[in-house]
């Protein structure tokens, strides 16, 4: 981990830039193979106006700025609440940020309560919600 775990903690930003060829390589890995996603000349008819990725290729980008804020313990204890608010293209480069809003003791184990945004390079959020992870004991 490479911060230090308390309210208000900044989590580490994760930055991605989505392509086509992310969404296909995720349509082949999921087995989805929806049109939206991967058939150009389809979506391009459609109200949406061309190809969207995923909503699960998004929240891996998500999970994985989680799990290097919190190392093995999000794949242990990781949860995620989330809306999915607009949709991503190919192209849009993707600012995954969140912060600590609390922690919570359960005995002896600490949970944090983190804020989550994914944000396009306009600004616009397309991924809202939280995260509640185990806070490893070294923090």
């Amino acid at each position: 981990m490479t911060f230090i775990v308390r309210a208000g903690s900044a989590l580490p930003e994760f930055v991605r830039t989505v392509t086509q060829s992310d969404i296909r390589r995720y349509a082949d890995a999921s087995g989805d193979h929806n049109p939206i996603h991967i058939d150009e000349v389809f979506a391009a008819a459609t109200p949406l106006k061309g190809t969207i990725a995923h909503g699960m290729l998004v929240l891996a980008f998500v999970s994985e700025m989680m799990a290097r804020a919190f190392s093995s313990s999000w794949d242990e204890s990781g949860r995620l609440s989330v809306k999915f608010r607009s949709p991503v293209r190919p192209g849009d480069m993707l600012t995954v940020s969140g912060e600590v809003e609390s922690l919570q003791s359960e005995g002896d184990i600490v949970f944090a309560t983190c804020a989550l945004r994914c944000r396009n390079q306009a600004g616009e959020a397309v991924v809202t919600g939280e995260a509640r992870v185990r806070v490893p004991a070294s923090s």
